[in-house]
């Protein structure tokens, strides 16, 4: 009897050490399954703040001053000009290699603010007016405190058959923040603040990441990336320029470049990707996850038509680097491209795009690693072109 007894006690015992193993096996299974369906336990601080951090076209200061303090640690000097650009500078040497992103996002203007506290704006950059529509936007002060609104119009409700026909324009629409008078408004506001749409940045999940102002935070943190990679002992002086007020008219690229007056620049920013429902693949074959892509030609040659040897340099750094790429060829949209290659005599210019979806919309979606095929093929085709040209 007591050697059962004793069997059984060994039994449970061994069922117990099972069980305490199995829970474990299954914890460390469960906890590997959450690790890799959502990617990276947490976003980058750098990539996150210039996400979140204001700067329509015009009033960049704040997302300067992270781009300024970013680029210092990588940098001989960093420098704010005149129009607002700030350009890093590392390096000595005959040659001038320019790295260009733009660090303005598209936004609003207060332009009126009617008795009853509405108030009413105009855009800042390409925003298509049915996006509007209900959307929590925040108003910049002089403070620079963060006023909350919410942009309202005419419900249909109270629209005749006439007006719920025609599409509401963004100067039938207002800003409501919850206010009951313009004395009140004025009090926290003033006409000409920026307005921005909510800030947002995260993970979706695994590599796919969101944010406010990705067009163009994601290559201003791509070329911040590219200085800290680049060899110190490169044969050339590279800057890194964030520029100011692209999406009004490419104004800083065109300025900084006329400065600089570069032997080679290399433009990055982000492209619309054609892998979301209504795009056909004809008008973009694009995908988020499939590598940085390389811009041959813009607004069907309205913008920049990259130059065959630009275009050959960077083909040849990625295939020699076995570095994912798409081809972008789009019929819509240009970048700073289409300012520096027209500037001065001409500038050899390439242009590296980042895949992202739902751009000029108050959130979008892109591949981190998209970003980060964007810094490596840039890093090896500067070595490159620098190798090439000594």
């Amino acid at each position: 009897m007591k050697k059962r007894i004793a069997a059984l006690l060994i039994l449970f015992f061994m069922f117990g050490v099972y069980c305490e193993r199995s829970v474990d096996i299954v914890m460390a299974s469960n906890s590997f399954s959450k690790e890799k369906k959502t990617g990276r336990k947490e976003m980058d601080k750098l990539l996150k703040d210039l996400l979140m951090s204001d700067g329509i076209s015009g009033y960049e200061e704040n997302v300067a001053k992270i781009i300024t303090e970013a680029l210092s640690k990588s940098c001989d000097s960093v420098e704010t000009d005149n129009f607002g650009n700030v350009i890093g500078k590392r390096g000595n040497g005959k040659k001038k290699i320019m790295i260009a992103a733009h660090m303005d996002e598209i936004g609003m203007i207060v332009k009126h603010v009617d008795e009853k506290g509405f108030i009413y704006f105009i855009k800042v950059g390409g925003i298509n007016d049915p996006i509007l529509m209900g959307k929590t936007v925040k108003i910049i002060n002089k403070k620079g405190e963060q006023i909350t609104g919410i942009i309202g119009t005419k419900p249909p409700h109270l629209m005749n058959e006439e007006e719920r026909k025609a599409p509401v324009k963004s100067e039938n629409m207002f800003i409501d923040i919850g206010l009951s008078s313009k004395k009140e408004v004025l009090k926290v506001i003033d006409i000409g603040d920026q307005i921005i749409f909510e800030p947002s940045a995260g993970i979706l999940n695994g590599d796919f990441y969101y944010g406010k102002a990705a067009d163009n935070r994601i290559s201003c943190y791509a070329m911040i990336k590219i200085m800290e990679k680049l060899s110190k002992n490169l044969d050339a002086e590279i800057y890194a320029c964030a520029t100011a007020q692209e999406e009004v008219g490419l104004k800083g690229g065109k300025t900084s470049s006329f400065k600089i007056d570069p032997d080679f620049a290399l433009v990055i920013d982000t492209t619309v990707s054609g892998d979301t429902p209504g795009i056909d693949p004809k008008t973009s074959d694009l995908k988020l996850g499939k590598g940085v892509a390389i811009t041959m030609i813009e607004a069907g040659g309205r913008g920049t038509i990259v130059p065959h040897k630009a275009r050959k340099l960077i083909l040849d750094a990625a295939k020699e680097n076995n570095i994912p790429h798409q081809i972008d060829i789009i019929d819509g949209g240009m970048t700073d491209g289409a300012a520096i290659y027209t500037n001065r005599e001409g500038i050899l210019t390439g242009i590296l795009s980042i895949p992202t979806r739902y751009i000029h919309a108050p959130a979008s979606v892109f591949n981190i690693k998209d970003v980060e095929a964007a810094v490596d093929l840039a890093v090896k085709t500067i070595e490159r072109q620098i190798r090439e040209n000594r």
